[in-house]
């Protein structure tokens, strides 16, 4: 008898998983467009970004290590809870003096937060649903990120524009609070492994087999690791910096709209998400590993019709336009990317070692954030009134490494 795919356990992780990633699209867009309606730079808004994402590249493999070591329920249910109370103490203390600081932190710990959490979701896949089912499973789980995605800036957005920050850390919080109080009740298969000694010594140890793992076992997944990196530096970084910078400060945009336009511009990527994921799942039989380097080609092509716009047209609403719907092409390759390249990982990793391959996988994947958010936010600032050179600098750039991914990708090296 086939097992199905939506058995009580994955389908309350799918619900937690709607709530609790609402909440965090909401918060992580409503935080940095606050800093940059406050202080107007690029470059406080890059560094601000860099710093944020530290704690998600330091903390990702510690959250596969536990996800491997721990029940992943109990994994989920602790962060949702701790988000919760974060983001009320963030709505106590905001009206301080310090608040770049205290948006800082905050920020810093919502992405350590999300970096801990990710792996034990992934890893919890295979414990719920069969092989068979993986590409489905994880294309349910991107649509669902990229639902919650496309209603958080959106609806975060209304609500910012609309009532203020204050409204929006409310909603957060209780979105969180009834996550983490649902998640209580899922059944997640565990078998408790040996400690194998110290801390360091276990850590030390885990690292060493996922990393073995990965060079020797699986060499296509560390050469594709390091090509994401690139992809990351230059293309993601732009689309994380360059939008709401481009958007709120460039375009020639009425203040008041240019923050709601931004929150449909998210929108539009998480909506990208979903069409990519619903793409993943309905084509999922027909997908090759060695045809999905063309994916990032067709990703890295789209920048040029935005830098294209930004050179030839003054109107701020057609290149907001223009730009919105490159991106939302360049999300539906990428997700449909990132659910293949799951999936061949989850279904060729032992089960002891899945959290912590995904997570050493995320982990290097996005090393390259920090990195770009501080080059594009400088960028940006030297090439005033010349933006479009920064859109085709990425382009140009990440077409180069897609075409290296098509390659390797295609010859199964």
């Amino acid at each position: 008898m086939k097992q199905k795919l939506f058995s009580k356990d994955f389908t309350l992780v799918i619900i937690g998983q709607i709530i609790s990633l609402f909440g965090n699209a909401a918060i992580r867009f409503a935080l940095p467009l606050y800093l940059l309606n406050q202080t107007g730079s690029s470059a406080l808004y890059g560094v601000v970004t860099a710093c944020a994402f530290l704690p998600a590249v330091l903390l990702s493999p510690v959250g596969g290590i536990v996800a491997d070591r721990v029940n992943k329920r109990n994994i989920m249910v602790a962060l949702d809870f701790f988000t919760a109370f974060l983001v009320f103490s963030f709505s106590m203390l905001m009206g301080g003096k310090n608040l770049v600081l205290l948006l800082t932190v905050t920020l810093m710990l919502l992405y350590g937060i999300a970096g801990a959490y990710q792996p034990a979701v992934s890893a919890s896949i295979p414990a719920l649903v069969v092989q068979e089912q993986l590409m489905a499973a994880n294309s349910v789980i991107n649509m669902i990120g990229s639902l919650a995605a496309l209603l958080g800036p959106v609806l975060g957005g209304i609500l910012y524009s609309a009532y203020g920050l204050e409204v929006v850390l409310a909603v957060c919080t209780v979105c969180f609070l009834f996550s983490a109080v649902m998640e209580i009740f899922i059944r997640i298969p565990f078998v408790k492994q040996e400690k194998g000694g110290r801390l360091w010594k276990i850590v030390g140890k885990d690292f060493g087999e996922s990393f073995r793992f990965i060079r020797h076992g699986k060499p296509v997944i560390g050469k594709a690791v390091l090509l994401a990196c690139g992809i990351n530096l230059f293309m993601s970084s732009l689309i994380n910096v360059g939008m709401p910078y481009l958007i709120t400060e460039v375009f020639a945009l009425e203040a008041e709209w240019a923050n709601r336009l931004y929150g449909f511009a998210q929108g539009a990527l998480a909506a990208g998400g979903l069409a990519g994921g619903i793409g993943a799942g309905v084509f999922a039989k027909k997908l090759s590993m060695q045809k999905a380097g063309n994916l990032l080609v067709i990703s890295a092509l789209c920048l040029l019709p935005a830098g294209g716009a930004l050179l030839l047209c003054s109107s701020g609403m057609i290149n907001y336009l223009v730009m919105t719907a490159c991106c939302f092409l360049i999300m539906v390759c990428s997700t449909i990317f990132s659910v293949q390249v799951m999936s061949f990982v989850q279904a060729g990793t032992p089960p002891e070692l899945i959290g912590k391959v995904i997570a050493l996988m995320l982990s290097v994947s996005m090393c390259a954030n920090p990195l770009g958010s501080v080059l594009y936010g400088v960028l940006f600032e030297v090439c005033t009134g010349c933006e479009y050179i920064v859109v085709f600098f990425a382009g140009i750039v990440s077409f180069i490494i897609a075409l290296r991914a098509r390659q390797i990708f295609k010859n199964g090296e």
